[in-house]
């Protein structure tokens, strides 16, 4: 925090700072390597996250502390700090009996698509479709933003 004296009234004024436990809003944007929005709040409402509660990844807490209300900042997150590098063991071949198990109806995918799966223990995961054949298909279960630097850039709109 900043603190400064007001000469005229004798007064202590006190800036508030994003701190690890801060609850604050702000707008955000994540820019892909080729200059696409990822994701962009800037052009809708902004979010209100609570810090350490993994509302928000760690490398993105990390880049806003210490910023004040209406301050605007832009960093480059490196893959190993942000999604993390890509795994080539989670690019994984899926049979076409999985994949009728985890949908409704006959699948009718293209490459690209994002798939859920059910795990046996009752949670959810997703996977990228890279190809399909009669048989299956080769699924990326990596992060989407997995192996790429991201551009993170936030303005706090007030901090709680």
């Amino acid at each position: 925090m900043y603190s400064a004296r007001c000469p005229s009234y004798n007064i202590l004024m006190t800036t508030k700072t994003v701190q690890p436990d801060s609850y604050l809003t702000l707008n955000y944007r994540l820019v892909l390597p080729g200059g696409e929005d990822y994701i962009n709040t800037f052009e809708d409402n902004p979010a209100t996250v609570m810090f350490g509660t993994g509302q928000f990844a760690p490398c993105f807490e990390k880049a806003l502390l210490g910023m004040s209300t209406g301050e605007r900042r832009t960093v480059v997150i490196p893959p190993e700090e942000g999604f993390g590098l890509h795994k080539p063991e989670l690019v994984q071949w899926v049979t076409m009996e999985t994949l009728k198990e985890n949908t409704d109806e006959t699948p009718s995918f293209s490459p690209g698509d994002v798939i859920e799966f059910n795990a046996p223990s009752g949670a959810q995961y997703a996977g990228v479709l890279q190809s399909m054949t009669e048989e299956g298909a080769w699924f990326d279960f990596n992060h989407p933003l997995a192996g790429k630097p991201i551009t993170f850039e936030a303005e706090i709109v007030a901090i709680l």
